[in-house]
Protein backbone atom coordinates (compact mmCIF):
# COMPACT_ATOMS: atom_id res chain seq x y z
CA UNK A 1 0.00 0.00 0.00
CA UNK A 2 1.16 3.52 -0.81
CA UNK A 3 2.24 5.71 2.09
CA UNK A 4 -0.55 8.12 1.03
CA UNK A 5 -4.06 6.68 0.88
CA UNK A 6 -7.62 6.90 2.16
CA UNK A 7 -9.76 4.57 4.26
CA UNK A 8 -13.52 4.99 4.54
CA UNK A 9 -15.91 3.52 7.05
CA UNK A 10 -17.76 4.03 10.30
CA UNK A 11 -15.29 5.94 12.45
CA UNK A 12 -15.47 5.30 16.19
CA UNK A 13 -13.95 8.41 17.78
CA UNK A 14 -13.03 7.73 21.43
CA UNK A 15 -12.22 11.36 22.19
CA UNK A 16 -15.49 12.95 21.01
CA UNK A 17 -17.29 9.71 22.01
CA UNK A 18 -19.30 9.36 18.83
CA UNK A 19 -19.59 7.17 15.73
CA UNK A 20 -19.83 8.80 12.31
CA UNK A 21 -19.32 7.92 8.66
CA UNK A 22 -16.16 9.34 7.21
CA UNK A 23 -12.84 9.07 5.40
CA UNK A 24 -9.36 8.99 6.92
CA UNK A 25 -6.59 10.55 4.84
CA UNK A 26 -3.23 8.97 5.60
CA UNK A 27 0.10 10.49 4.58
CA UNK A 28 3.50 9.17 5.65
CA UNK A 29 2.06 7.19 8.51
CA UNK A 30 -0.10 9.95 10.02
CA UNK A 31 -3.74 11.01 9.82
CA UNK A 32 -3.66 14.37 8.04
CA UNK A 33 -7.39 14.85 7.53
CA UNK A 34 -10.76 13.34 8.43
CA UNK A 35 -13.86 14.07 6.34
CA UNK A 36 -17.38 13.26 7.47
CA UNK A 37 -19.39 11.79 4.58
CA UNK A 38 -22.88 10.37 4.87
CA UNK A 39 -22.61 8.24 1.72
CA UNK A 40 -19.70 6.16 3.06
CA UNK A 41 -20.10 2.42 3.61
CA UNK A 42 -17.67 0.01 5.19
CA UNK A 43 -16.39 -1.58 8.33
CA UNK A 44 -15.87 0.09 11.69
CA UNK A 45 -12.59 1.94 12.30
CA UNK A 46 -11.44 2.46 15.88
CA UNK A 47 -8.25 2.94 17.93
CA UNK A 48 -6.05 -0.06 18.51
CA UNK A 49 -5.67 -1.59 21.97
CA UNK A 50 -2.79 -1.12 24.40
CA UNK A 51 -1.56 -3.66 26.94
CA UNK A 52 -0.60 -1.40 29.82
CA UNK A 53 1.58 -3.97 31.60
CA UNK A 54 3.06 -7.13 30.12
CA UNK A 55 6.14 -9.28 30.49
CA UNK A 56 6.86 -10.33 26.91
CA UNK A 57 9.17 -13.04 28.20
CA UNK A 58 6.17 -14.80 29.75
CA UNK A 59 4.80 -15.47 26.27
CA UNK A 60 8.00 -17.47 25.75
CA UNK A 61 8.34 -15.61 22.44
CA UNK A 62 10.88 -13.09 21.22
CA UNK A 63 9.57 -9.50 20.90
CA UNK A 64 9.15 -9.87 17.13
CA UNK A 65 7.20 -13.12 17.42
CA UNK A 66 5.13 -11.68 20.28
CA UNK A 67 4.21 -8.69 18.13
CA UNK A 68 3.22 -10.90 15.19
CA UNK A 69 0.74 -12.68 17.45
CA UNK A 70 -0.64 -9.64 19.30
CA UNK A 71 -1.34 -7.37 16.31
CA UNK A 72 -3.73 -9.96 14.91
CA UNK A 73 -5.89 -9.30 17.98
CA UNK A 74 -5.92 -5.54 17.51
CA UNK A 75 -3.07 -4.64 19.87
CA UNK A 76 -1.06 -1.72 18.51
CA UNK A 77 1.18 -1.09 21.53
CA UNK A 78 2.35 -2.57 24.82
CA UNK A 79 4.17 -1.25 27.86
CA UNK A 80 6.56 -4.09 28.58
CA UNK A 81 8.38 -4.70 31.83
CA UNK A 82 11.53 -6.71 30.99
CA UNK A 83 12.33 -7.60 34.57
CA UNK A 84 12.36 -11.32 33.79
CA UNK A 85 15.36 -11.00 31.49
CA UNK A 86 16.79 -8.25 33.71
CA UNK A 87 17.01 -10.69 36.60
CA UNK A 88 18.88 -13.32 34.60
CA UNK A 89 21.06 -11.08 32.40
CA UNK A 90 21.10 -7.57 33.87
CA UNK A 91 21.22 -4.42 31.73
CA UNK A 92 22.48 -6.43 28.76
CA UNK A 93 19.29 -8.48 28.90
CA UNK A 94 17.10 -5.36 28.90
CA UNK A 95 19.02 -3.93 25.94
CA UNK A 96 18.56 -7.25 24.16
CA UNK A 97 14.78 -6.88 24.52
CA UNK A 98 14.78 -3.23 23.44
CA UNK A 99 17.00 -3.83 20.42
CA UNK A 100 15.03 -6.91 19.40
CA UNK A 101 11.77 -4.96 19.60
CA UNK A 102 12.95 -2.45 16.98
CA UNK A 103 12.18 -5.00 14.27
CA UNK A 104 8.70 -5.72 15.64
CA UNK A 105 5.63 -4.60 13.68
CA UNK A 106 4.08 -3.18 16.82
CA UNK A 107 4.88 -0.29 19.16
CA UNK A 108 6.74 -1.82 22.09
CA UNK A 109 7.59 0.52 24.94
CA UNK A 110 9.36 -0.44 28.14
CA UNK A 111 9.55 0.23 31.82
CA UNK A 112 12.87 0.21 33.68
CA UNK A 113 12.75 -2.78 36.05
CA UNK A 114 12.71 -1.30 39.56
CA UNK A 115 13.28 -4.45 41.59
CA UNK A 116 16.21 -6.53 40.41
CA UNK A 117 16.22 -8.73 42.37
CA UNK A 118 12.53 -8.70 43.28
CA UNK A 119 13.33 -8.38 46.98
CA UNK A 120 16.42 -8.44 49.21
CA UNK A 121 15.89 -12.16 49.82
CA UNK A 122 16.13 -13.00 46.11
CA UNK A 123 19.10 -13.65 43.85
CA UNK A 124 19.83 -12.30 40.37
CA UNK A 125 22.60 -11.91 37.81
CA UNK A 126 23.20 -8.18 38.37
CA UNK A 127 21.62 -6.08 41.11
CA UNK A 128 20.07 -2.86 39.86
CA UNK A 129 20.88 0.33 41.74
CA UNK A 130 19.85 3.87 40.89
CA UNK A 131 22.81 3.93 38.48
CA UNK A 132 21.38 1.19 36.25
CA UNK A 133 17.89 2.66 36.55
CA UNK A 134 19.16 6.10 35.53
CA UNK A 135 20.79 4.64 32.42
CA UNK A 136 17.63 2.79 31.39
CA UNK A 137 15.23 5.66 32.08
CA UNK A 138 17.19 7.84 29.66
CA UNK A 139 16.58 5.45 26.77
CA UNK A 140 13.85 6.78 24.43
CA UNK A 141 11.91 3.51 24.42
CA UNK A 142 11.57 3.53 28.24
CA UNK A 143 8.41 5.31 29.39
CA UNK A 144 8.15 4.54 33.09
CA UNK A 145 9.66 2.95 36.16
CA UNK A 146 8.26 -0.57 36.15
CA UNK A 147 6.40 -2.20 39.02
CA UNK A 148 7.80 -1.43 42.44
CA UNK A 149 7.37 -4.84 44.06
CA UNK A 150 9.37 -4.15 47.19
CA UNK A 151 6.47 -2.50 49.00
CA UNK A 152 8.05 -3.07 52.45
CA UNK A 153 11.07 -1.08 51.23
CA UNK A 154 8.82 1.76 50.08
CA UNK A 155 6.80 1.84 53.30
CA UNK A 156 9.90 1.72 55.50
CA UNK A 157 11.70 4.31 53.34
CA UNK A 158 14.62 2.08 52.45
CA UNK A 159 17.36 4.31 51.00
CA UNK A 160 18.04 1.99 48.07
CA UNK A 161 14.37 1.87 47.11
CA UNK A 162 13.87 5.62 47.47
CA UNK A 163 16.93 6.33 45.31
CA UNK A 164 15.37 4.25 42.51
CA UNK A 165 12.00 5.99 42.85
CA UNK A 166 13.73 9.37 42.74
CA UNK A 167 15.24 8.63 39.33
CA UNK A 168 11.73 8.42 37.89
CA UNK A 169 10.52 11.45 39.83
CA UNK A 170 13.40 13.56 38.50
CA UNK A 171 12.27 12.79 34.97
CA UNK A 172 8.56 13.14 35.74
CA UNK A 173 7.93 9.59 34.55
CA UNK A 174 5.11 7.35 35.82
CA UNK A 175 5.92 4.78 38.50
CA UNK A 176 4.08 1.47 38.32
CA UNK A 177 3.08 -0.32 41.49
CA UNK A 178 2.74 -3.87 42.74
CA UNK A 179 1.02 -4.02 46.11
CA UNK A 180 -1.25 -7.05 46.53
CA UNK A 181 -3.52 -6.70 49.53
CA UNK A 182 -1.88 -3.51 50.77
CA UNK A 183 -4.30 -1.26 52.69
CA UNK A 184 -4.66 1.41 55.37
CA UNK A 185 -1.69 3.47 56.47
CA UNK A 186 0.78 1.26 54.60
CA UNK A 187 -1.07 1.84 51.32
CA UNK A 188 -1.12 5.61 51.93
CA UNK A 189 2.65 5.59 52.52
CA UNK A 190 3.13 3.57 49.33
CA UNK A 191 1.06 5.93 47.19
CA UNK A 192 2.68 8.99 48.79
CA UNK A 193 5.98 7.99 47.16
CA UNK A 194 4.51 8.72 43.72
CA UNK A 195 3.43 5.22 42.74
CA UNK A 196 0.50 5.66 40.38
CA UNK A 197 -0.75 2.21 39.22
CA UNK A 198 -1.42 -1.27 40.55
CA UNK A 199 -2.22 -4.47 38.67
CA UNK A 200 -2.40 -6.78 41.68
CA UNK A 201 -5.92 -6.01 43.00
CA UNK A 202 -7.93 -9.18 43.48
CA UNK A 203 -11.01 -7.69 45.19
CA UNK A 204 -13.19 -4.76 44.20
CA UNK A 205 -12.86 -3.27 47.68
CA UNK A 206 -9.07 -3.22 47.36
CA UNK A 207 -9.26 -1.60 43.92
CA UNK A 208 -11.67 1.11 45.08
CA UNK A 209 -9.44 1.95 48.03
CA UNK A 210 -6.48 2.41 45.70
CA UNK A 211 -8.47 4.51 43.24
CA UNK A 212 -9.63 6.72 46.10
CA UNK A 213 -5.97 7.48 46.80
CA UNK A 214 -5.37 8.39 43.16
CA UNK A 215 -3.94 5.13 41.81
CA UNK A 216 -4.99 3.78 38.45
CA UNK A 217 -6.03 0.13 38.58
CA UNK A 218 -4.98 -2.25 35.80
CA UNK A 219 -7.55 -4.99 35.26
CA UNK A 220 -5.47 -8.08 34.61
CA UNK A 221 -6.52 -11.13 32.66
CA UNK A 222 -3.44 -13.28 32.18
CA UNK A 223 -2.76 -17.01 32.07
CA UNK A 224 -2.54 -17.56 35.83
CA UNK A 225 -3.97 -14.42 37.42
CA UNK A 226 -7.44 -13.50 36.20
CA UNK A 227 -9.05 -10.54 37.95
CA UNK A 228 -11.51 -9.30 35.33
CA UNK A 229 -14.54 -10.95 36.92
CA UNK A 230 -13.82 -9.29 40.27
CA UNK A 231 -12.98 -5.83 38.93
CA UNK A 232 -14.96 -5.21 35.75
CA UNK A 233 -17.50 -2.91 37.45
CA UNK A 234 -14.69 -0.33 37.61
CA UNK A 235 -15.18 0.19 33.86
CA UNK A 236 -18.37 2.14 34.51
CA UNK A 237 -17.60 3.32 38.04
CA UNK A 238 -14.22 4.90 37.25
CA UNK A 239 -13.49 4.62 33.50
CA UNK A 240 -10.84 7.34 33.69
CA UNK A 241 -8.88 5.40 36.37
CA UNK A 242 -8.70 1.97 34.78
CA UNK A 243 -6.55 0.20 32.17
CA UNK A 244 -6.37 -3.34 30.79
CA UNK A 245 -3.33 -5.61 30.99
CA UNK A 246 -2.33 -9.25 30.63
CA UNK A 247 0.81 -9.14 32.81
CA UNK A 248 1.79 -12.74 32.02
CA UNK A 249 0.30 -14.54 29.03
CA UNK A 250 1.48 -17.92 27.79
CA UNK A 251 1.60 -18.69 24.04
CA UNK A 252 -1.48 -20.92 23.92
CA UNK A 253 -3.68 -18.06 25.14
CA UNK A 254 -1.88 -15.35 23.16
CA UNK A 255 -2.55 -17.33 20.00
CA UNK A 256 -6.28 -17.04 20.69
CA UNK A 257 -6.66 -13.53 22.14
CA UNK A 258 -4.97 -10.58 23.79
CA UNK A 259 -6.49 -7.28 25.03
CA UNK A 260 -9.41 -7.85 22.66
CA UNK A 261 -10.50 -10.55 25.13
CA UNK A 262 -10.98 -7.88 27.82
CA UNK A 263 -12.83 -5.67 25.36
CA UNK A 264 -15.21 -8.39 24.18
CA UNK A 265 -15.98 -9.51 27.73
CA UNK A 266 -16.73 -5.94 28.78
CA UNK A 267 -19.03 -5.30 25.82
CA UNK A 268 -20.88 -8.57 26.36
CA UNK A 269 -21.57 -7.44 29.92
CA UNK A 270 -23.19 -4.32 28.55
CA UNK A 271 -20.58 -1.68 29.30
CA UNK A 272 -20.59 1.48 27.23
CA UNK A 273 -18.38 1.18 24.15
CA UNK A 274 -16.68 4.50 24.80
CA UNK A 275 -15.96 3.65 28.43
CA UNK A 276 -14.34 0.42 27.22
CA UNK A 277 -12.23 2.29 24.65
CA UNK A 278 -11.26 4.80 27.33
CA UNK A 279 -9.86 1.89 29.32
CA UNK A 280 -8.38 -0.10 26.42
CA UNK A 281 -6.83 2.75 24.44
CA UNK A 282 -7.01 6.31 25.75
CA UNK A 283 -5.90 5.82 29.36
CA UNK A 284 -2.64 3.92 28.69
CA UNK A 285 -1.69 6.27 25.84
CA UNK A 286 -2.20 9.31 28.06
CA UNK A 287 -0.80 7.85 31.29
CA UNK A 288 2.46 6.61 29.76
CA UNK A 289 2.72 9.40 27.15
CA UNK A 290 2.93 6.94 24.27
CA UNK A 291 3.39 7.91 20.64
CA UNK A 292 0.22 6.04 19.73
CA UNK A 293 -2.67 7.44 17.71
CA UNK A 294 -6.27 7.80 18.91
CA UNK A 295 -7.92 8.55 15.55
CA UNK A 296 -7.35 12.30 15.70
CA UNK A 297 -5.99 14.56 12.98
CA UNK A 298 -2.21 14.72 13.36
CA UNK A 299 -2.01 11.38 15.17
CA UNK A 300 0.04 8.41 14.01
CA UNK A 301 -2.22 6.22 11.89
CA UNK A 302 -2.65 3.49 14.51
CA UNK A 303 -6.07 1.90 14.30
CA UNK A 304 -7.97 -1.31 13.77
CA UNK A 305 -10.84 -2.32 11.52
CA UNK A 306 -13.59 -4.61 12.80
CA UNK A 307 -16.47 -6.19 10.90
CA UNK A 308 -19.25 -5.29 13.34
CA UNK A 309 -19.91 -4.15 16.91
CA UNK A 310 -21.32 -7.49 18.01
CA UNK A 311 -18.59 -10.01 17.19
CA UNK A 312 -15.79 -7.43 17.28
CA UNK A 313 -13.76 -9.54 14.87
CA UNK A 314 -10.45 -7.89 13.95
CA UNK A 315 -10.25 -7.52 10.17
CA UNK A 316 -6.95 -5.63 10.09
CA UNK A 317 -4.55 -3.69 12.29
CA UNK A 318 -2.71 -0.57 11.12
CA UNK A 319 0.38 0.85 12.79
CA UNK A 320 1.94 4.06 11.49
CA UNK A 321 -0.32 3.63 8.46
CA UNK A 322 0.90 0.13 7.64
CA UNK A 323 -1.44 -2.84 7.57
CA UNK A 324 0.49 -5.26 9.78
CA UNK A 325 -2.15 -7.96 10.13
CA UNK A 326 -0.78 -10.19 7.42
CA UNK A 327 2.85 -9.74 8.41
CA UNK A 328 3.80 -12.98 10.08
CA UNK A 329 6.41 -15.70 10.10
CA UNK A 330 9.19 -13.18 9.74
CA UNK A 331 12.69 -14.37 9.10
CA UNK A 332 14.18 -12.69 12.12
CA UNK A 333 17.68 -13.87 12.91
CA UNK A 334 18.43 -12.92 16.48
CA UNK A 335 21.64 -14.40 17.73
CA UNK A 336 20.97 -16.58 20.75
CA UNK A 337 22.97 -15.11 23.65
CA UNK A 338 25.54 -17.26 25.37
CA UNK A 339 24.01 -18.37 28.63
CA UNK A 340 24.69 -21.33 30.89
CA UNK A 341 22.96 -22.75 33.93
CA UNK A 342 24.82 -23.91 36.99
CA UNK A 343 24.42 -27.64 36.59
CA UNK A 344 24.77 -28.75 40.19
CA UNK A 345 21.42 -30.44 40.68
CA UNK A 346 21.64 -33.81 42.41
CA UNK A 347 18.88 -36.15 43.49
CA UNK A 348 20.14 -36.48 47.06
CA UNK A 349 19.78 -32.75 47.61
CA UNK A 350 16.02 -32.88 47.44
CA UNK A 351 15.51 -35.49 50.13
CA UNK A 352 13.76 -34.40 53.30
CA UNK A 353 14.02 -37.00 56.06
CA UNK A 354 12.31 -36.83 59.41
CA UNK A 355 13.28 -39.18 62.22
CA UNK A 356 9.66 -39.19 63.39
CA UNK A 357 6.36 -37.92 62.04
CA UNK A 358 6.38 -34.16 61.77
CA UNK A 359 3.86 -31.49 60.89
CA UNK A 360 5.14 -29.51 57.92
CA UNK A 361 4.08 -26.23 56.35
CA UNK A 362 2.56 -26.61 52.90
CA UNK A 363 2.08 -24.07 50.11
CA UNK A 364 -1.49 -24.27 48.82
CA UNK A 365 -2.02 -22.84 45.35
CA UNK A 366 -5.26 -21.05 44.46
CA UNK A 367 -6.59 -21.45 40.93
CA UNK A 368 -6.57 -18.12 39.07
CA UNK A 369 -4.57 -16.30 41.74
CA UNK A 370 -0.89 -15.69 42.48
CA UNK A 371 -1.36 -15.56 46.24
CA UNK A 372 -1.13 -18.82 48.16
CA UNK A 373 -2.49 -20.22 51.41
CA UNK A 374 -0.54 -21.75 54.28
CA UNK A 375 -1.47 -25.30 55.31
CA UNK A 376 -0.17 -27.77 57.87
CA UNK A 377 0.29 -31.45 57.00
CA UNK A 378 1.44 -34.50 58.96
CA UNK A 379 4.40 -35.84 57.01
CA UNK A 380 5.97 -39.27 57.35
CA UNK A 381 9.64 -39.04 56.54
CA UNK A 382 10.27 -38.40 52.86
CA UNK A 383 6.96 -39.92 51.76
CA UNK A 384 4.85 -38.02 49.23
CA UNK A 385 1.13 -38.00 49.88
CA UNK A 386 -0.42 -38.00 46.40
CA UNK A 387 -3.69 -39.26 47.87
CA UNK A 388 -4.08 -35.89 49.56
CA UNK A 389 -2.33 -34.01 46.74
CA UNK A 390 0.77 -33.22 48.81
CA UNK A 391 3.66 -33.03 46.36
CA UNK A 392 7.23 -31.83 46.64
CA UNK A 393 8.45 -28.53 45.24
CA UNK A 394 12.13 -27.85 44.61
CA UNK A 395 13.81 -24.56 43.68
CA UNK A 396 17.43 -24.74 42.45
CA UNK A 397 19.30 -21.43 42.22
CA UNK A 398 20.48 -20.26 38.81
CA UNK A 399 23.27 -18.28 40.39
CA UNK A 400 24.56 -20.23 43.39
CA UNK A 401 25.22 -23.95 43.16
CA UNK A 402 24.85 -24.36 46.93
CA UNK A 403 21.33 -22.97 47.14
CA UNK A 404 18.43 -25.36 46.80
CA UNK A 405 15.10 -25.06 48.61
CA UNK A 406 12.75 -27.97 49.23
CA UNK A 407 9.14 -27.76 50.34
CA UNK A 408 5.68 -29.23 50.00
CA UNK A 409 2.82 -27.98 47.84
CA UNK A 410 -0.87 -28.72 47.37
CA UNK A 411 -3.20 -27.91 44.49
CA UNK A 412 -1.51 -29.44 41.43
CA UNK A 413 -3.21 -32.82 41.56
CA UNK A 414 -0.37 -34.68 39.81
CA UNK A 415 -0.41 -38.41 40.57
CA UNK A 416 2.89 -39.39 38.94
CA UNK A 417 5.89 -37.74 37.31
CA UNK A 418 7.07 -34.15 37.63
CA UNK A 419 7.21 -30.82 35.83
CA UNK A 420 10.16 -28.45 35.76
CA UNK A 421 10.98 -25.11 34.18
CA UNK A 422 13.61 -22.38 34.02
CA UNK A 423 10.79 -19.85 34.43
CA UNK A 424 10.27 -18.96 38.08
CA UNK A 425 9.38 -15.33 38.73
CA UNK A 426 11.34 -13.23 39.09
CA UNK A 427 14.78 -14.69 39.64
CA UNK A 428 13.98 -17.57 37.28
CA UNK A 429 15.63 -20.34 39.16
CA UNK A 430 14.94 -23.89 38.05
CA UNK A 431 11.70 -24.94 39.75
CA UNK A 432 10.06 -28.36 39.82
CA UNK A 433 6.92 -29.91 41.29
CA UNK A 434 6.60 -33.66 41.35
CA UNK A 435 5.22 -36.84 42.85
CA UNK A 436 8.60 -38.48 43.52
CA UNK A 437 12.28 -37.62 43.69
CA UNK A 438 13.34 -39.54 40.59
CA UNK A 439 10.79 -37.78 38.38
CA UNK A 440 11.89 -34.38 39.69
CA UNK A 441 15.49 -35.25 38.85
CA UNK A 442 14.57 -36.31 35.29
CA UNK A 443 12.54 -33.17 34.61
CA UNK A 444 15.24 -30.85 35.95
CA UNK A 445 17.93 -32.61 33.92
CA UNK A 446 16.02 -31.78 30.72
CA UNK A 447 15.77 -28.10 31.64
CA UNK A 448 19.43 -27.73 32.54
CA UNK A 449 20.62 -29.83 29.60
CA UNK A 450 18.77 -27.58 27.12
CA UNK A 451 20.09 -24.32 28.60
CA UNK A 452 16.53 -23.63 29.73
CA UNK A 453 13.09 -24.95 28.97
CA UNK A 454 9.85 -26.52 30.11
CA UNK A 455 9.53 -30.21 30.83
CA UNK A 456 7.02 -32.83 31.92
CA UNK A 457 8.33 -36.28 32.80
CA UNK A 458 5.43 -38.70 33.23
CA UNK A 459 7.46 -41.45 34.87
CA UNK A 460 8.52 -42.98 31.57
CA UNK A 461 8.80 -40.30 28.88
CA UNK A 462 10.13 -36.74 28.66
CA UNK A 463 8.10 -34.01 26.95
CA UNK A 464 9.69 -30.61 26.70
CA UNK A 465 10.25 -27.31 24.91
CA UNK A 466 13.69 -25.65 24.89
CA UNK A 467 13.93 -21.95 25.81
CA UNK A 468 17.40 -20.93 24.55
CA UNK A 469 16.94 -17.15 24.96
CA UNK A 470 18.17 -16.84 28.56
CA UNK A 471 16.07 -19.85 29.53
CA UNK A 472 12.96 -17.69 29.04
CA UNK A 473 12.10 -17.53 25.34
CA UNK A 474 11.96 -19.91 22.41
CA UNK A 475 12.96 -19.46 18.78
CA UNK A 476 9.48 -20.53 17.65
CA UNK A 477 6.52 -18.50 16.43
CA UNK A 478 3.32 -18.41 18.48
CA UNK A 479 1.67 -21.28 16.59
CA UNK A 480 4.55 -23.68 17.16
CA UNK A 481 5.15 -22.59 20.74
CA UNK A 482 1.43 -22.82 21.53
CA UNK A 483 1.19 -26.30 20.05
CA UNK A 484 4.18 -27.65 21.99
CA UNK A 485 3.08 -25.94 25.19
CA UNK A 486 -0.49 -27.22 24.84
CA UNK A 487 0.67 -30.77 24.16
CA UNK A 488 2.74 -30.76 27.35
CA UNK A 489 -0.15 -29.32 29.33
CA UNK A 490 -2.64 -31.86 27.98
CA UNK A 491 -0.39 -34.77 28.90
CA UNK A 492 0.05 -33.28 32.35
CA UNK A 493 -3.69 -32.88 32.86
CA UNK A 494 -4.29 -36.49 31.85
CA UNK A 495 -2.04 -37.40 34.79
CA UNK A 496 -4.45 -35.61 37.11
CA UNK A 497 -3.26 -32.00 37.16
CA UNK A 498 -6.25 -29.79 37.97
CA UNK A 499 -4.74 -26.37 37.22
CA UNK A 500 -5.63 -24.37 34.12
CA UNK A 501 -2.05 -23.16 33.65
CA UNK A 502 0.23 -25.37 35.79
CA UNK A 503 3.53 -24.01 34.45
CA UNK A 504 2.42 -20.43 34.94
CA UNK A 505 1.21 -21.21 38.46
CA UNK A 506 4.44 -23.01 39.33
CA UNK A 507 6.43 -20.05 38.03
CA UNK A 508 5.07 -17.86 40.84
CA UNK A 509 5.67 -20.29 43.69
CA UNK A 510 9.13 -18.85 44.33
CA UNK A 511 8.22 -15.15 44.08
CA UNK A 512 8.84 -13.73 47.54
CA UNK A 513 6.76 -10.56 47.11
CA UNK A 514 3.32 -12.15 46.71
CA UNK A 515 1.67 -13.53 49.88
CA UNK A 516 1.51 -15.77 51.69
CA UNK A 517 3.94 -18.71 51.57
CA UNK A 518 6.57 -19.26 48.86
CA UNK A 519 9.75 -21.28 48.35
CA UNK A 520 13.14 -19.73 47.53
CA UNK A 521 16.50 -21.45 47.04
CA UNK A 522 17.29 -20.42 50.63
CA UNK A 523 14.19 -22.19 51.92
CA UNK A 524 10.54 -21.61 52.76
CA UNK A 525 9.60 -17.92 52.83
CA UNK A 526 6.81 -16.29 54.84
CA UNK A 527 5.87 -13.24 52.76
CA UNK A 528 3.65 -11.74 55.46
CA UNK A 529 6.57 -11.57 57.88
CA UNK A 530 9.07 -11.16 55.03
CA UNK A 531 11.42 -13.76 56.47
CA UNK A 532 12.50 -17.35 56.01
CA UNK A 533 10.53 -19.88 58.02
CA UNK A 534 11.12 -23.49 59.04
CA UNK A 535 9.61 -26.21 56.89
CA UNK A 536 8.63 -28.07 60.05
CA UNK A 537 5.95 -26.48 62.20
CA UNK A 538 7.77 -26.26 65.53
Amino acid sequence: MSSNYQIAGNIIDPVSRRIYKGVLYIENGRIVKIDEKDDVEGHFILPGFVDSHVHIESSMLSPVKFAEAAVKHGTVAVVADPHEVANVAGVDGVEFMINSSKDAKMKIYFGAPSCVPASPIDECFQKFSSKEISFLLDLPQVKCLAEMMNFPGVINKDKHVLSILNEAKKRNLPIDGHAPGLSGDDLQKYVAEGISTDHECFTLQEALAKIELGMKVLIREGSAAKNFDSLHSLISLHPEMVMFCTDDCHPDELQVAHINKHVKKALRLGYDLFDVLQVASINPVKHYNLEVGLLQVGDPADFIIIDNLNDFKIVSTYINGENVTSICNSSESIKIPEYEFINSFAKEKIRVNFSVNKTVKVIEVIEGELITNKLLHKANGNVYDTENDILKIVVQSRYNSNNLGVGFIKGFGVKDGAIAASIAHDSHHVVSVGANDESIRKAVEYVVGNRGGLCYYDGANVYGMPLPFYGLMTVYDVETAARLYSEINERLKKDGCVLHAPFMTMAFMSLSVIPHLKLTPQGLFDVDNFSLTDLVDL
